[in-house]
């Protein structure tokens, strides 16, 4: 899955966290009817290294089916379903049917859960002539989730409301799991879905958005379509009402693990992020943090020198220093002199982040990596080429292939002076 390292790093991340700031896992009907094993092997997983996931469920295709059995016309607005009192009945029955088969999926397991099917949710009604038995959340009822998490059970909710008269009212499941997000203020989110993640305009799972630098290039794209659109934009709406470190991740069930606990992840990672600061000089630049930046994230001592000696072209660091990249011009091109990222920022998407607003003002660029560095796979992804030297793998992009000017860019690698001793 990843190395013991990677792994042991977000575990202990994690792990530091009150039992219910670590996730919320919201769950789609449809997850439930086709991916049942490979969900509760996931959440299995998560118990067993001493971590207790909150879980919230819905169950569209199961009460589609349902109701069109009873005869009852599927009827929405503005995506919600209207719910007649009839239908409430069969919501009612579909969401605890859902609720108890995921617990018993996960008690053939031998992990902890339990059903919480309603009483959560405190709510009225959202519009009772045009929408009938649907809720509008009006509070969150914190007790039954509290009483799993201190017996270590994973609490598996469903997205019924109550009102104060004891109604039991309908609540769409992706408006439920953000209310809930929203009280709780986790670190993680996660929506598991049956397409892995957020797909591009090629169809392939986008594996990050740093929103702070992204948003606003990411919706202008001609592939966003509506429902896509809706998405993106109530996922920045809620993480702006949470704390900075917060995160969404959307991906399979049988990936939560690999999306969680490695820093390629699989699926798509959702930031807040942080602006990225550009400098031209040292002028401007905190030294002193960006040298704790640069020693924390290479484990070395930096020379005392550095700063003096090192004339930058230009310097990119996200606003509170948990990543930054510094070029040089040499050789008539720039060269990637650092590329620093914090242990705890790690896995966020910070550092693509940085990367791609680098990348953007400077198409031609070359750069070396020990052998044995963690991010050489990235480095592959992103360079043109690669060449490999006794000590250093020298990666370039953009260049025009001339033998004579990568044989320059080898050269200079193999004769720079470090400026990171143990």
């Amino acid at each position: 899955m990843g190395s013991a390292k990677e792994i042991q790093q977000y575990l202990k991340r994690f792990s530091e966290l009150d039992a219910k700031r670590f996730a919320v896992v919201k769950v789609g009907g449809a997850v439930l009817r086709d991916e049942l094993q490979d969900l509760a092997s996931s959440l299995t997983f998560l118990q067993q290294v001493g971590l207790t996931p909150i879980v919230l469920h819905g169950a569209g295709p199961q009460l589609d089916e349902e109701l069109s059995v009873a005869g009852i016309e599927k009827q929405t607005v503005n995506g919600l379903r209207v719910t007649s009192p009839k239908a409430l009945g069969i919501v009612r029955r579909v969401f605890q049917q859902q609720n108890l088969k995921l617990v018993e999926a996960l008690q053939a397991m031998d992990t902890r859960a339990t059903s919480v099917a309603s009483g959560v949710f405190m709510a009225s009604y959202l519009d009772r002539d045009t929408l009938g038995m649907v809720g509008k959340v009006e509070s969150i009822n914190l007790a039954p989730i509290e009483a799993g998490l201190r017996a270590n059970s994973i609490p598996v909710i469903a997205s019924l409301g109550e009102s104060d008269e004891g109604q039991i009212l309908n609540i769409n499941a992706d408006v439920a799991a953000n209310e809930l997000v929203r009280v709780l203020q986790p670190y993680k989110i996660v929506f598991l879905t049956g397409t892995g993640g957020l797909l591009d305009g090629e169809g392939k799972v986008i594996d990050s958005i740093n929103l702070s630098t992204e948003y606003e290039h990411l919706m202008a794209q001609p592939w966003i379509n509506g429902g896509m659109r809706l998405k993106i934009e109530q996922i920045a709406d809620l993480l702006s009402d949470l704390p900075l470190t917060s995160s969404v991740s959307i991906t399979r069930p049988s990936e939560l693990a690999k999306e969680l606990f490695t820093h390629k992840g699989s699926g798509t990672l959702v930031r807040r992020g942080e602006r990225v600061l550009r400098f031209e000089s040292w002028e401007g630049v905190d030294q002193a943090r960006m040298r704790e930046l640069i020693e924390s994230s290479f484990g070395r001592t930096l020379v005392p020198d550095y700063f003096a000696r090192t004339a930058p072209y230009r310097i990119y660091v996200s606003e509170n220093y948990r990543a930054a990249m510094i070029l040089t011009m040499e050789e008539g091109l720039p060269y990637l002199d650092k590329f620093a990222v914090l242990d705890d920022a790690q896995g966020e998407g910070l550092g693509r982040a940085v990367w791609q607003v680098m990348r953007e003002e400077n198409p031609q660029l070359f750069w070396r990596s020990r052998h044995n560095n963690q991010i050489n796979i990235f480095y592959y992804a992103e360079s043109d080429g690669c060449l490999k030297q006794p000590k250093w793998k020298v990666f370039w992009y953009g260049l025009d292939g001339s033998f004579d000017t990568i044989a320059r860019c080898v050269a200079h690698c193999a004769g720079r002076q470090p400026t990171l001793v143990d």
